[in-house]
């Protein structure tokens, strides 16, 4: 009974081992086709999408390159329709060329037979004239050369007698001289000052308090130095105003001391005005005493010293006094010392020449009078007295440093550059000198140089020869010699310009 049970089921168990792998086998391969199927089928779809894609951009490359070739060829069409242009505007430009040359030609020729005609009728003309005048053109030539020579002759005796004017003066000569050595060897500084001071202030703080309260500061400040002091919106300066040198000097003084000592009230300002005083008549003394020392003199009264130094703060027409009064010391001294004269008597009395200004808004009477007074109070020889009573003629000059003082005060004076000349008298000279050279005729036009010193005169090249411009320049010079006064000389340059242009071909 068991052997029939098991028998049939091993049987079906086996085939069913033996058979079931196969079907399973045989099932996935059936699969396996279908995906190979599936991917070969996705495969060439992907194929056909990638062709047509690459046919589309073949495509497109090839509209873009026969555009492009369009485009081109269209540029090159332009480019050949410009260089047709410009090819004919060369030929138009190069035939009218051709016909300028010969239009050219033709003028030369038509000048070539005007010149020959004009030579023609210059060689007929020169025939008659010879025949009216009854001269050859050597005689006629030689009667021009004649003329010339008889002006030439005119105007070398014109400078003979210049020449001879000058020989006369020779005697003068070695003074000139002197003279000149004197004022080379002297260069002495001018200060020009003016009647107003101007102080720095660090900040614009500093003049409230310079004002003070209700202005007690700024009126103990006028009051103790006598001068005005303007406090305006000028930002950190004060100005101070007064025709008084010194007391101009002594408020700066005092106005600066205050200032880095920072303490301003009424009490202060005396305090600092009364040094500021001190520290003024100090450097007075001192600056007496090194004029003495760089002039080189001795034994003068310490009054008169202490006088000498105030003239530091003196100007006269914009000439420090003392500068002046230095330089005229060395001026009179080198001239003394060169005709034999009293050095020490000349450099005394150029040094105190001007000492009376340093008092005469306080004494009536002349600054040389003032001075000579105050020297010979104070022990000064009569020589020196006299020389400085005398040195502007209010006395009559009688030796010879009289006149060496004199003269070196009046070259110090009015030596280039020692005072201000005015603007009006120089713009009336340098005007009155250019409408007398363009009063003449023929005259172009004319200008005053050098300051004055010299006149240039342009003139009508056609209308005036050489010879009329040597007449020119003789005749303005007269004419400004008999109109004008001036100092030294005035220069006159007549300029004549012809201008000749030729072409070399």
């Amino acid at each position: 009974m068991m052997w029939e049970i098991f028998f049939p089921a091993f049987l079906g168990g086996g085939a069913l081992g033996f058979f079931l792998p196969r079907l399973l086998l045989k099932r996935k391969y059936r699969l396996l086709q279908k995906e190979a199927q599936r991917i070969i089928e996705e495969a060439q779809a992907e194929r056909r999408e990638i062709l047509l894609q690459a046919k589309e951009e073949a495509m497109r490359m090839k509209s873009q390159a026969e555009a492009e070739l369009r485009e081109a060829r269209a540029n090159l069409a332009r480019q050949q329709q410009r260089l047709d242009q410009r090819l004919e505007s060369l030929d138009r430009k190069f035939q009218a060329l051709e016909a300028r040359e010969q239009r050219l030609r033709q003028r030369e020729r038509e000048v070539e037979e005007l010149r020959e005609e004009v030579e023609r009728i210059k060689e007929e003309q020169v025939r008659r004239l010879e025949q009216i005048s009854g001269l050859t053109a050597a005689e006629a030539k030689e009667l021009l050369l004649k003329e010339v020579e008889d002006e030439v002759r005119l105007i070398f005796n014109e400078r003979i007698k210049q020449i001879e004017a000058e020989a006369r003066e020779q005697a003068m000569q070695r003074s000139r001289d002197i003279l000149l050595s004197a004022i080379q060897r002297c260069a002495v500084d001018v200060v020009s000052e003016s009647t107003v001071t101007v102080i720095p202030l660090p900040n614009d703080e500093m003049k409230g308090r310079l004002i003070g309260r209700e202005g007690r500061n700024i009126r103990a400040l006028e009051s103790a130095t006598g001068v005005d002091i303007i406090i305006d919106d000028t930002p950190e300066v004060v100005s101070i105003s007064c025709f008084d040198p010194l007391r101009r000097e002594i408020a700066r003084i005092a106005i600066e001391k205050l200032i880095q000592d920072g303490r301003i009230h009424p009490a202060r300002i005396e305090e600092m005005v009364e040094k500021a005083k001190a520290e003024v008549e100090a450097d007075i003394i001192a600056a007496g005493e090194r004029a003495l020392e760089e002039v080189g003199v001795s034994g003068i009264h310490p009054e008169l010293v202490r006088l000498l130094g105030r003239l530091k703060y003196r100007t006269s027409y914009a000439q420090n006094v003392l500068k002046h009064s230095i330089e005229v010391a060395i001026i009179a001294g080198l001239l003394a010392g060169e005709i034999g004269a009293d050095v020490d008597v000349c450099k005394k009395a150029g040094l105190l020449h001007d000492i009376g200004k340093a008092l005469d808004h306080e004494v009536q009477g002349t600054h040389a009078k003032i001075g000579a007074d105050l020297v010979r109070r104070f022990g000064g020889s009569p020589k020196v007295v006299h020389a400085i009573a005398a040195h502007h003629g209010e006395v009559e000059p009688v030796t010879a440093e009289d006149f060496i003082v004199a003269t070196a005060d009046a070259i110090s004076s009015s030596r280039p550059g020692a005072r201000r000349e005015s603007v009006e008298q120089y713009l009336k000279r340098v005007e009155a000198l250019e409408k007398i050279a363009a009063s003449f005729p023929n005259v172009e036009k004319a200008f005053a140089i050098q300051a004055g010193r010299e006149v240039r005169v342009l003139v009508k090249s056609h209308m005036v020869d050489d010879l009329g411009v040597l007449r020119l320049a003789r005749d303005i010079a007269r004419k400004i010699e008999e109109t004008l006064e001036y100092p030294g000389q005035i220069k006159v340059t007549v300029i004549r310009e012809v201008r000749v242009e030729e072409y070399a071909r």
